[in-house]
């Protein structure tokens, strides 16, 4: 198949950006992709690992010539780095990203960024707990689902190109406002990390091994700090609506055991096992 884009440049080679570049160069979607990371030792593993043909940690020279900058990196940089490499980026080149939370950014870059440059805010609604180069897979996107926040400011073409990037990478592709999905992920994605963190830190240490049920819902207490305390700051309002929402319905699973009102607390938990179970339908 053609490759969509001449060069493709993959800012921050973790995870998320490194299973881009490995499934980028295994479907053929750009003569080169190149990686740029503040470490010399990430290029040489990213190499080794089929995630880049060549990488550099000089800014200037990994986004002069690319076509498209995939941004890979924690959402309180993205805004920076963006109008770093836009400065030196060709006319007519794009930028994505593969941030968290859209509503920040996107009103930023779409005030600041030149119009000789355009961006398409994205989101691969993909990955684990798990964070660096050493987790990252070519097949982390297969099936998985890619949601774009284009503005009315967005470039059509733009839009276009790099939702057929995303399609190529294996996703399902679909297309809201960044309000919106701040709003949605808030509840889907921030609130349950939130949560399983504060689980985990609110049971005391001591059994010799935790229950399935406990490090089921904690797994993603792995994740790291450094990286979801910044989802939480930057989506604040939206994951601050969701946790009164949570805290509501805690309260009433609460006053129901507390008053030992089975139908009560028989209804609630089946309404919540019948919300449950419609994911899954």
């Amino acid at each position: 198949m053609k490759p969509l884009f001449g060069q493709v440049t993959i800012v921050g080679l973790g995870l998320i950006g490194g299973s881009i570049g490995m499934a980028a160069r295994r479907r053929g979607l750009a003569r080169k992709v190149v990686g740029l990371s503040r470490g010399e030792a990430t290029i040489r593993r990213a190499r080794i690992r089929g995630a880049i043909d060549w990488g550099t940690t000089d800014p200037v020279r990994a986004a002069r010539d690319a076509d498209l900058v995939v941004l890979a990196t924690p959402v309180d940089m993205l805004t920076p780095q963006a109008l770093r490499l836009a400065r030196v980026m060709r006319p007519g080149g794009l930028l994505t990203d593969t941030g968290s939370t859209k509503a920040a950014v996107v009103e930023a870059l779409d005030r600041c960024l030149p119009h000789r440059i355009a961006f398409v805010g994205a989101h691969p609604v993909a990955g684990s707990e798990q964070r660096g180069l050493d987790a990252a897979q070519a097949d982390l996107f297969d099936g998985s689902l890619c949601v774009m926040t284009p503005t009315a400011r967005t470039d059509r073409r733009a839009l276009a190109a790099v939702a057929r990037f995303w399609t190529r990478l294996g996703m399902r592709v679909v297309t809201m406002s960044p309000a919106r999905h701040d709003r949605l992920l808030a509840g889907g994605s921030h609130l349950p990390h939130l949560i399983a963190y504060a689980l985990a830190g609110s049971v005391s240490p001591g059994l010799p091994r935790p229950p399935q049920s406990f490090t089921d819902v904690t797994r993603i207490a792995r994740s790291e700090p450094d990286l979801w305390d910044d989802i939480f700051l930057s989506n604040r309002q939206p994951l601050l609506a969701a946790l009164v929402a949570f805290t509501r319905e805690l309260e009433r699973l609460g006053r129901a055991v507390a008053k030992g009102d089975r139908t009560s607390l028989r209804r609630r938990l089946t309404r919540a096992k019948a919300r449950r179970d419609a994911l899954e339908a």
